[in-house]
């Protein structure tokens, strides 16, 4: 269990932004909550590709966009069910972005101690 720790608290946050979010729709409107949470997609999804060592990162894009689909059943209508492609493609794209920030630093690491 400890050993997929980082992975469960991601996943718990993304949970909470799909469906705690749109409890408040006073507070954010409806294009707020989009940006809201497509933005926190991203940023975990960077997170997912610093973070974690093994391949089965590349499985969060579909994970996300699973996990979007109860919600849209649940607050909106079906006309939302295009957006889980939207947070497959933006998750996709925050796993490459944080795979490469990793590998970049790590060469950059590995430099430094040959040197």
């Amino acid at each position: 269990m400890k050993k997929y720790l980082k992975e469960i608290i991601i996943v718990f946050v993304q949970i909470i932004a799909f469906y705690v979010l749109p409890l408040y729709p006073k507070e954010y409107p409806i294009i707020g909550l989009r940006v809201l949470t497509i933005s926190i997609t991203f940023i975990l999804s960077v997170i997912v590709g610093l973070v974690i060592k093994k391949k089965i990162g590349v499985f969060y894009p579909i994970l996300v966009a699973i996990l979007f689909i109860p919600s849209v059943l649940m607050y909106f209508n079906e006309t939302v069910l295009i957006y889980a492609e939207w947070y497959f493609i933006t998750s996709a794209t925050g796993l490459i972005i944080g795979a490469i920030i990793k590998e970049i630093y790590e060469a950059r690491r590995n430099d430094k101690l040959h040197k």
